[in-house]
């Protein structure tokens, strides 16, 4: 199994589309990547084996030293080889090639030793307000 990753690499929307909806337990929703990464995100990774995208995940950022990790994706078949990990290495050298000063996560508490043991983030302090 040969894993490529590629920062900003170009991305397909319906796959990206059916990549979420295998990782997050949903419906295909007709989201439009291509326009949402390119306004909001300081880069994306994506992950292919092959032809086959296997993981993506999307880097937003303020416009200056903070950027936030969202969406991390791996499709199901492939959880546990280390693609996740892979995507957040290439996320990390990429922000801070943008010379970001943090790279911020949040996630659901089954994903902390993902996050905090295999990708090196640090619990810190954090508020969150439920808006729905």
């Amino acid at each position: 199994m040969v894993i490529t990753y590629e920062w900003r690499g170009d991305i397909d929307n319906a796959a990206v589309n059916a990549l979420h909806a295998e990782a997050f337990s949903h419906a295909r929703m007709p989201i439009d990547w291509q326009a949402q990464v390119h306004r909001h995100s300081l880069g994306w990774v994506c992950a292919r084996e092959g032809g086959r995208l296997v993981g993506f995940v999307n880097v937003a950022w303020d416009g200056g030293v903070h950027a936030f990790v969202l969406d991390t994706m791996v499709a199901q078949d492939m959880c546990g080889t280390g693609i996740g990990t892979g995507l957040m290495t290439t996320a990390v050298q990429g922000a801070h090639a943008a010379d970001c000063e943090w790279l911020h996560v949040d996630f659901e508490e089954h994903l902390r030793p993902f996050y905090f043991d295999a990708c090196g983030f640090r619990p810190t302090d954090a508020g969150l307000i439920a808006l729905r």
